[in-house]
């Protein structure tokens, strides 16, 4: 058969272990191609991605040719590979043999040309950037080059157009967490210390990792708690369940974090943003828990504390309440005027309603009998005198203690007006905060994104 004759025809003196060319000053040029068939993993800790490529490369072996007429106008033949010379070609970031399938023949056309297609695992060496995660883009190189052969012998170029090359996606499989963006191609010489120089094709291999499921199971959740942390300082500040709120969510928080921690990417090299979103959201909440304590202390045992200072009375209860437009700011000066009312009322009646131990309890009792029958009538029963001291004693008592609550209970509303209108304060600051720092974030994601 023409198969088998040309085949002996072509092997019968051939010899593999030299370079295919007549004149060894004729330089062999090796045309390679590459198309990304998936990515099938990323490792960030190990700077490590593993793709799956379609490989390509031809050259023109003078030793192989023959005329189709002489052998039943047969025009291509496929050979053993171990059979033939085949250039020395390897990927330089290569750190480990993948699972190849093994293709044990090549195309040999009738002039000489050697097609060699083969799919290669390729585990290679790449510095991955996390920094963005998950909104990042890696660009990993692949080079291509001869390791023994110098640019003299063994040349390499292109076997497509490089925009043919950049924007192919024929064969890629594109459900996974990456999608790639475009492969770029490069020829360079590569030298070492003055010698021989070498020939490299790099291809850059961009992809861009998908973030929706680290938006769904990361972003939002913690975007959730913060939110219901803000929600939080609407309960009264008077009240202790404001606090307990505040402990769960940051227990609630930090267990979303445990929970988390093994989702994001871990180098030597950088912390991720995304990490120091979280860093922050937890500090955010513990300042939030520390600002409700605050508040929680200031209203809280008002009869432990002194008279609200006139400075801070004046500084939150009249200047800050206009600056945060707080609507009843008129309730707290007209509060204000009525504890200074009450104290004055107070001194007065301290001062002149000292009563005598003959003094009538009831005006009509003084208006019927007169004014000086209660000392005659009590002037000869001395018991009568005594017991009628004991109950003046008791009311006096009675009254001052009334008047000590109420001096009490203005004392406790002041401290509360404050600790309202600082409440407010400091809320307003920390959703500022709050938004600043989320605008920022996120101005800066979409910025890499659309980068």
């Amino acid at each position: 058969p023409a198969l088998r004759r040309l085949s002996h025809h072509l092997l019968a003196r051939y010899q593999k272990g030299s370079r295919p060319v007549r004149d060894w000053r004729t330089t062999t040029n090796v045309a390679i191609d590459l198309m990304v068939y998936a990515i099938l993993s990323v490792d960030e800790k190990d700077q490590v991605l593993t793709t799956y490529i379609w490989y390509r490369q031809h050259w023109i072996d003078e030793f192989l040719k023959w005329d189709p007429a002489h052998f039943d106008n047969l025009t291509q033949i496929s050979l053993p590979v171990e059979s033939i010379w085949v250039p020395d070609i390897l990927i330089n970031e290569f750190v480990d043999v993948g699972k190849s399938p093994h293709v044990p023949y090549v195309y040999v056309s009738h002039h000489g040309e050697v097609q060699n297609l083969k799919p290669i695992q390729v585990m290679t060496a790449c510095s991955l950037d996390i920094y963005n995660f998950p909104f990042d883009v890696q660009n990993c190189s692949l080079t291509f080059t001869s390791w023994l052969h110098h640019i003299r012998d063994i040349n390499l170029s292109l076997w497509r157009q490089p925009e043919l090359v950049k924007f192919d996606q024929s064969v890629f499989m594109n459900q996974g967490e990456w999608e790639l963006l475009y492969v770029l191609s490069h020829f360079q010489e590569f030298s070492v210390k003055s010698s021989d120089s070498y020939a490299e094709m790099k291809f850059y291999v961009v992809i861009r990792r998908r973030p929706l499921f680290y938006t769904v199971s990361l972003l939002l959740p913690s975007i959730f708690l913060m939110v219901m942390d803000i929600v939080g300082f609407y309960l009264p500040p008077h009240s202790g369940e404001r606090v307990s709120f505040k402990i769960t969510l940051l227990l609630g928080y930090s267990v979303f974090l445990i929970i988390v921690s093994d989702t994001l990417p871990a180098t030597a090299v950088g912390t991720p943003l995304i990490g120091i979103y979280f860093v922050v959201c937890m500090a955010l909440l513990v300042i939030s828990l520390t600002e409700t304590i605050l508040i929680v202390c200031l209203v809280h045992k008002q009869d432990l504390q002194p008279h609200v200072p006139e400075w801070l009375k004046h500084l939150l209860l009249e200047r800050a309440t206009i600056l945060l437009c707080i609507r009843d700011r008129k309730n707290f000066s007209q509060s204000r005027m009525q504890t200074l009312d009450t104290s004055r009322q107070v001194e007065n009646n301290d001062s002149t309603a000292k009563p005598t131990p003959y003094a009538c309890e009831d005006p009509r009792e003084c208006g019927a009998v007169g004014g000086t029958r209660p000392a005659l009538a009590f002037a000869g029963r001395p018991e009568g005198s005594a017991a009628l001291q004991e109950v003046l004693r008791e009311t006096t008592a009675i009254r001052q203690l009334l008047e000590k609550r109420e001096e009490f209970r203005d004392l406790a509303r002041e401290w509360l007006q404050v600790g309202y209108v600082l409440d407010v304060l400091l809320f307003r600051v920390y959703l500022a905060a709050v938004l600043a720092y989320s605008i920022t974030l996120g101005t800066l994601w979409s910025v890499w994104r659309d980068a």
